[in-house]
């Protein structure tokens, strides 16, 4: 049978079906990781009462297993601190990892994490105003 009349055919049998086959997969389909559990990070608190937020871009590595490789800060959120906990909370992250012809790959992917300063502020951060007035006055 000619590769054309096989392929007229073999679509005629899929309408006689009455649509009850699943569609082909195709070979070699890949798809991106997609996460599992992001939770976010932690705010370092004296960073949030003290107003400084900001964002910062990292470059994660997804291994096949879904966990995270390497961490590296792309752009800096200016404020070390905020770095770190944004490096902190994403090694703690999994992913269903990326696949190539349906098999685990590692892959790159880029992360922004911005950290927004809380509006109102909040209450612990009046508790730590004290506690840093009273450690600068003199005994």
């Amino acid at each position: 049978m000619r590769p054309f009349v096989a392929a007229l055919a073999a679509v005629a049998l899929a309408a006689c079906s009455g649509g009850n086959t699943p569609p082909p997969v195709a070979v070699g389909a890949s798809s991106p990781p997609s996460a599992v559990q992001t939770p976010p990070p932690a705010y370092p608190e004296a960073l949030a009462c003290n107003g400084v937020g900001g964002t910062v871009q990292l470059r994660i590595r997804i291994e096949t297993d879904g966990r995270i490789g390497d961490v590296q800060v792309q752009n800096s959120s200016g404020n070390a601190e905020l770095d770190a906990a944004a490096q902190a909370a994403v090694r703690d992250w999994t992913f269903n990892p990326a696949r190539q012809a349906g098999k685990p790959v590692a892959q790159w992917i880029a992360v922004p994490m911005t950290f927004h300063v809380p509006q109102p502020r909040p209450d612990r951060c009046f508790a730590l105003d004290e506690q840093q007035a009273n450690a600068l006055q003199p005994e």
